[in-house]
């Protein structure tokens, strides 16, 4: 019996331990990072082979690029000085292979390619013949193409129909074949401005088929009329750097959904004074660095409004304004009318117009040929508090330190990235 008792105790400590044991034990130890590890940096030398960090499951990467653990399905290649595309693994999603020395673009790379949603290769020294036929068109998935800033001198076809996104700036392209158009219902964003494109590449209905477009830039171009035929589903419309010198009248009462226009430095004259009228939704017009002579009528919707450097002698109220209604009221807040040939103030009347109004900047005035003159007041401002105030001070005093070259290199079309 006392034997028995000895082993029961004995039995008792060894369970009492071993349950211990796992009460103890951290199953995350495991997956603990070391005490001691190092960030993550891309790595800037092409030369060297970019380390792939520790993750749970293999993910395959391109020697030559970095996949990071916490973005396991994207790739970055960028700033590497490379001449030519790597091997893109069948996982990746995101790819990244801006600013390089591309030249050509090849199907073998992109041969394993399943899921590919976007791809950077702005930067770069990409020329249209370089361009494998059909290397985008297969990539199903694709939603967003950068192919700004390299040697284009056609507009890449065929393309993927889910394409949604499509940057092709800073080049030189010339052609715009309507069959490359017609193929991408899902387009919302495009950008061609500072390229080479002229009236007689847009004849047609080249944009009319893109149904789901918001936003089109076309700065920056040798166009002298409007662009036909856009679509009703445009928002935002860049048109600045051109050599337009009119707009019909009629022009946008088939786009009653654009919220931004913008044509400044153009060579526009007059503005017929119904030309807006269809607009309610206009938020910002900026037609500075023209001609005009006159104003014309302002959307109720409009908020923001650029006639600088102008030809404009004096403001019409009523030419903007023609009737008040307290159930629709103006919602103007900001005008720029600097450059100009003013030699007085806005009428008051204006604020019984826009009642919304808080800045009206004068600047100075073109008065006469070899010298600026300025207004009683360069600045009017209303109803501001210390903040704004000294916020839109700092706007101002930044625009006058800018050159020319910088205003149209920096500000010159929509930021792509819009929404």
């Amino acid at each position: 019996m006392g034997i028995l008792s000895q082993l029961s105790i004995i039995y008792l400590l060894w369970t009492t331990a071993v349950f211990c044991q796992y009460e103890d034990y951290d199953f995350g130890d495991e997956y603990d990072e070391p005490d001691h590890q190092h960030p993550y940096h891309f790595n800037s030398n092409p030369s060297a082979q970019a380390e792939v960090p520790h993750f749970p499951f293999p993910v395959e990467c391109a020697r030559e690029c970095f996949c990071p653990p916490e973005f396991p399905l994207s790739m970055y290649c960028d700033h590497r000085k490379l001449k030519t595309i790597p091997n893109i693994p069948a996982h990746v999603q995101q790819l990244y292979l801006q600013n390089n020395e591309i030249e050509a673009v090849p199907a073998g790379p992109f041969t394993n390619v399943t899921i590919l949603r976007e791809i950077n290769l702005s930067f770069n020294k990409i020329k249209s013949h370089m361009i494998d036929r059909g290397v985008f068109a297969k990539l199903s998935n694709l939603v967003q193409l950068h192919l700004q800033h390299n040697e284009l001198d056609e507009f890449p076809f065929p393309l993927p129909s889910s394409l949604e996104r499509l940057l092709l700036g800073f080049n030189k392209i010339s052609q715009l074949p309507g069959i490359a158009l017609d193929g991408l219902p899902n387009i919302t964003m495009l950008d061609l401005c500072n390229n080479v494109l002229d009236d007689s590449v847009l004849k047609g209905n080249h944009f009319s088929v893109m149904n789901n477009l918001m936003q089109l830039n076309l700065c920056n171009n040798k166009l002298q009329t409007m662009p036909p035929s856009l679509p009703s589903s445009l928002m935002y419309l860049s048109l600045e750097n051109n050599s337009i010198s009119y707009i019909p009248e009629n022009y946008f009462s088939k786009l009653p959904k654009i919220i931004a226009l913008r044509m400044s430095h153009n060579n526009l004259q007059n503005i017929p004074r119904n030309t807006f009228i269809n607009l309610q939704n206009l938020l910002e017009l900026n037609l500075g660095h023209n001609k005009l002579k006159q104003v014309f009528y302002v959307p109720r919707s409009l908020q923001h409004l650029y006639i600088e450097d102008n030809d404009i002698e004096m403001i019409n109220v009523t030419l903007m304004c023609p009737s008040i209604d307290p159930m629709n009221i103006n919602q103007l807040t900001y005008i720029r009318v600097d450059q100009n040939k003013l030699t007085a103030p806005i009428s008051t009347y204006a604020f019984f117009c826009f009642p919304h109004i808080r800045t009206i900047y004068y600047g100075e005035q073109n008065n006469n040929a070899n010298k600026s003159t300025q207004i009683r007041t360069a600045v009017f401002r209303r109803l501001l508090t210390p903040e704004e105030y000294d916020e839109i001070e700092d706007d101002h005093e930044t625009h006058d330190q800018e050159t020319e070259e910088e205003h149209e290199a920096e500000n010159n079309y929509f930021f792509p990235h819009f929404w």
